[in-house]
């Protein structure tokens, strides 16, 4: 009997479902449909009734700033966005103020392609990736689809997802930007899923209009995070200046925690935060009194790295927190979950080059070109939290002052590394290792 070779993979007739409608799973449907631009069965299925983020704001870096300006929604992104005039953080005692150090955002526009450092509001940035996608039609978009299961076909050569509302699509490729829960990954991970440990610290959230604070505000710039013993306070600008976000973190036993969760959904009185911080400079004192009368409260947890985001022979793969989470220490989350798609969308193109080499063959390509940077993203994530804090070894011993030039030292060009990357040389560089 004569065997019938399958026909190689094409663009026009490849299947494509991101699991998850945030910021990651946008993000990359956005560059499967750039980069491929003959790939056209892309679909996005979202959990939720609408695409929508709750949350506040978050920081986006020259690094993920370049990306999107290929994507074609940098422009978009910048009207939404506070200014930090041209200072990712300015690091401050927590007693006076006096500045310890401050950490460029390296957003020369001239250098950097025409990209600045954004500081937006989660919603407000989302729906800029979901109007794009909506407005190009490159990429269909589902909403109450709750993936539950995905079972390998082995015959039909997909992977079938199944959702909580009895429906199910089969795809050839399924990424999974499910998030830090993600449903995919703890079915496909089993024994090594990333289950939370908490990091020692909660933080407290809230939005506040610019106009309570701006007025006879003593820095040059909004972007400040002042640093005490096991405390530090955050603040930056978001929406056009109009609205400063703010996230209070505080070093707990997680028996002083009672049953608070990892939540969005969490609060906490006012006057807990203003307890917290008393005493603390009066910049700091004016923002907790005009924070909302119960703002959010989290509990930050954290998680084990993971090896290993491509399975059933390549037909799923993850991406964004649901591959690597980390703490929010530097701001850098949402990025990674960018670059990742970036170089997903490098990943499928090479594919259709050789298709010959199947399809596991390059996905682990992208696995092996963003998961060392990935993971020290989480390490480092992790690193600043405590310094952050004058926690660990290396302030053993040290009086206060002495404990600032340590922080000092440690961050003076310490996001360098995140910002100043290339992406494209990382995949080139793996894609030559691996022979490809």
């Amino acid at each position: 009997m004569a065997i019938v070779s399958k026909p190689l993979a094409t663009p026009d007739t490849f299947t494509v479902a991101i699991i998850g409608g945030g910021i990651g799973g946008l993000a990359m449907a956005l560059s499967l449909a750039t980069q491929v631009p003959s790939l056209r069965n892309i679909t996005v299925y979202e959990q939720a009734p609408a695409y929508k983020e709750i949350g506040a704001g978050i920081g986006i870096g020259v690094n993920a700033g370049r990306i999107l300006k290929r994507y074609g929604v940098f422009d978009a992104a910048n009207a939404i966005s506070g200014d930090r005039n041209g200072i990712h953080r300015s690091l401050r005692r927590w007693d006076n103020g006096d500045e310890i150090v401050s950490v460029s955002a390296m957003d020369d526009e001239e250098s950097n392609g025409g990209v600045r450092q954004l500081s937006v509001h989660r919603a407000e940035f989302l729906q800029v990736l979901y109007e794009h996608i909506r407005d190009t039609t490159c990429a269909k978009l589902e909403t109450n689809k709750k993936a539950v299961e995905i079972v390998d076909d082995p015959k039909g050569g997909k992977a079938t997802v199944h959702f909580a509302d009895g429906t199910s699509t089969s795809a050839d490729l399924v990424i999974a930007c499910d998030g830090i829960h993600s449903n995919v990954r703890r079915q496909l991970s089993k024994a090594s899923d990333l289950m939370p440990r908490y990091s020692g610290r909660v933080c407290y959230r809230g939005l506040l209009p610019m106009a309570a604070v701006a007025e006879d505000w003593p820095y040059d710039s909004f972007a400040i995070s002042w640093l005490g013993p096991d405390r530090h306070f955050l603040v930056f600008p978001i929406s056009q200046n109009k609205t400063l976000n703010v996230v209070a973190f505080v070093s707990k036993s997680e028996s002083e925690l009672g049953d608070l969760k990892e939540s969005w959904s969490s609060t906490a009185p006012r006057s807990e935060v203003e307890a917290e911080f008393a005493g603390w400079e009066e910049t700091v004192q004016r923002v907790v009194r005009s924070m909302e009368p119960n703002p959010g409260k989290w509990k930050l947890n954290d998680r084990e790295l993971l090896d290993q985001w491509v399975y059933l022979g390549g037909k799923v793969v993850l991406s964004g927190d649901a591959a690597h989470a980390m703490l929010p220490h530097q701001g850098s989350g949402a990025g990674h979950a960018i670059e990742d798609s970036f170089v997903m969308g490098q990943a499928v193109k090479a594919f259709f080059e050789n298709p010959a080499a199947g399809l596991e063959t390059y996905m682990k390509l992208y696995q092996e070109t963003r998961l060392p940077r990935a993971q020290k993203a989480q390490l480092t994530s992790r690193q600043a939290g405590d310094v952050y804090e004058m926690q660990g070894p290396e302030f053993a011993g040290l009086v206060f002052e002495q404990r600032l030039q340590v922080i000092h030292d440690k961050f003076k060009d310490r996001m360098t590394w995140v910002w100043g990357h290339d992406l494209e040389a990382d995949f080139n560089a793996t894609r030559t290792r691996l022979g490809l």
